[in-house]
């Protein structure tokens, strides 16, 4: 996996991933940016956010559990003194389907946090506390 970060100005960078697609990032004014883009840390938090659901939602529709909606809310807390990185890494699922099981959920959400999210195991060894929740729509 490879990818770029050019320097645009101020405090604003793009990112290009090696599959072509590209992020703008930037800093608050008081930073130095103008705000016209993503934080590096929240991009970070959207990305376990992203590598779960994918697993979640694979795991549910490779198990043909008739699953029709998936929201992660992602909260995050960090150390307050630099280096401000993650100390705590909460996922919520809003898993949305017609008759879905609970066990079915758990199991998808539990092999995602123990098996599969990169991202989210990643963190966790590098000793952030990445917790895990979820509840079921009706829909």
């Amino acid at each position: 996996m490879q990818a770029t970060v050019k320097w645009v100005d101020g405090r604003m960078f793009v990112g290009e991933s090696g599959s072509g697609h590209a992020v703008v990032m930037d800093g608050p004014p008081d930073h130095g940016g103008r705000n016209i883009g993503i934080r590096p840390m929240e991009l970070l938090l959207i990305g376990v956010g992203g590598c779960s659901s994918f697993d979640v939602v694979d795991i549910l529709q490779k198990g043909r559990h008739p699953v029709t909606a998936c929201v992660a809310e992602l909260s995050a807390e960090r150390a307050e003194s630099v280096p401000s990185v993650f100390t705590k890494v909460h996922l919520h699922f809003k898993v949305t389907g017609k008759d879905l099981s609970a066990s079915a959920v758990e199991r998808a959400v539990k092999l995602s946090a123990e098996k599969y999210c990169s991202a989210s195991i990643m963190l966790g060894n590098a000793g952030v506390e990445v917790s895990h929740d979820f509840e079921i729509l009706e829909g």
